[in-house]
């Protein structure tokens, strides 16, 4: 098959990071795969990797400066517009945490911001941010990048390992060879032009911990990997996937603007805030029905030998999403039985007036909570039933996302 990165026009926005000392074998990499590759400098780093060397490998003039030298003839004095134009991905590599505040806020003074703004619609952008790891996980940093990922761009979270510091923890740009890969990933999903690129979708996952006191909760055995999956593979397709997820030991997907939260009413209210604006909601979370309506301050001491609990219920999320759905919306949910449920599983697709609802037996082997795989049973609302076998939770998302995107097609 033939490489979806030959023929196509690709910008290397390079910022001053260490890590650009990478950039020219990620050039030589990309002309290889038969791209036409330009490169644009922020002053900075300049400091890091020579003009010279990227001009050499890109065979093309080096771009930094916004404004050519006054008494350059025939120059495109608006190059900053037409390299816009002619390119099919922008990919930002490494970017600082100066760039990302910057590329966040929209500013634009030098050519790589402005050819940010100035790229057309639709087209990739895959951002790579390389920094100390203290840096990277500071507030700031993160809420810069999930502004750019909530705009649509792919942001791929950096590597662990050894850092200029002498430190060792996350921070490190991928490898070249990664990149490469990581870009061929976001124009696949542009060019197999998927019914879920663009589209706003939030997906739920993981458990929620509701406190009986200060180190006591109630809670569950998901492990998030089945909303995870999805979310991941919903990005892939050039979605723009919100993950608002409970405690959990897993990795952000890439491209995905992640949530934490602990909660259900915490979940709750962070949902809430995308009923109206999202094409697809998908509940994969699994989340507590009932909370103590009085936690107790501190921790509980063993003077009693028995006390009683009074649990309150928690707002169902998926059914309030549902309720206020309006056309061309889609509600997902999930229904987990210990038992045969398949009846169980179309009540609360109708009670919650979902478009799909995922069947899926727990019995912690094959299917349910912490394992890897799922053996789901797909219901809409018009009662048409697919089973699938059993598959890892990727392959079932997958799956999933294959028959949201048919409902896409009736909406």
């Amino acid at each position: 098959m033939e490489n979806v990165l030959r023929g196509k026009n690709i910008i290397i926005g390079i910022s001053g990071g260490i890590a650009a000392y990478k950039t020219p074998l990620l050039v030589r990499l990309l002309k290889k795969c038969g791209a036409h590759v330009r490169v644009v400098l922020t002053e900075s780093a300049t400091r890091f990797v020579s003009e010279l060397a990227l001009a050499t490998v890109s065979e093309e003039r080096v771009y930094r400066s916004l404004f050519p030298p006054a008494d350059t003839t025939g120059v495109d004095y608006t190059r900053h517009i037409s390299l816009g134009e002619w390119a099919d991905a922008f990919v930002i590599a490494p970017a600082t945490a100066n760039t990302l505040a910057r590329l966040s806020t929209g500013l634009c003074d030098d050519m790589l911001t402005a050819l940010f703004l100035t790229l057309r619609p639709g087209k990739p952008v895959v951002v790579f941010p390389a920094m100390d790891g203290q840096m990277f996980l500071s507030p700031s940093v993160q809420r810069n990048i999930a502004i750019l990922s909530a705009q649509g761009c792919m942001v791929i979270n950096p590597d662990i390992g050894e850092l200029a510091s002498g430190l060792s923890g996350v921070g490190r740009m991928p490898e070249p060879e990664s990149i490469v890969s990581s870009l061929e990933k976001a124009m696949n999903a542009t060019a197999d032009s998927s019914l879920l690129y663009g589209k706003s979708v939030v997906v739920t996952a993981g458990p929620t911990r509701e406190k009986i006191d200060g180190v006591r909760f109630i809670s569950n055995y998901s492990s998030g990997k089945m909303g995870f999956a999805i979310a991941r593979a919903a990005a892939e397709r050039g979605a723009l996937v919100t993950l608002i997820t409970g405690p959990v030991q897993l990795e952000t997907p890439p491209g995905v603007k992640r949530l934490d939260v602990e909660t259900a009413m915490e979940m709750y209210d962070v949902a809430e805030n995308f009923f109206k604006s999202c094409n697809i909601f998908i509940g994969a979370a699994a989340v507590s029905d009932y909370r103590p309506a009085a936690p107790f301050e501190g921790k509980m001491k063993k003077e009693k030998p028995e006390i009683e609990i009074t649990l309150i219920k928690n707002p169902d999320i998926l059914a309030e999403f549902g309720k206020q759905k309006a056309q061309g919306q889609l509600a997902v949910g999930f229904a987990l039985e210990t038992h045969a449920g398949l009846d169980n599983a179309r009540k609360k697709l109708n009670a919650k007036n979902l478009d799909l609802i995922a069947f899926n037996f727990f019995d912690r082997k094959t299917s349910g909570f912490e394992v890897d795989t799922n053996i789901l049973t797909l219901i809409d609302k018009e009662g048409t039933t697919t089973e699938l076998p059993q598959l890892t939770k990727d392959d079932a998302a997958e799956k999933l996302l294959d028959f949201i995107e048919k409902l896409c097609l009736k909406t």
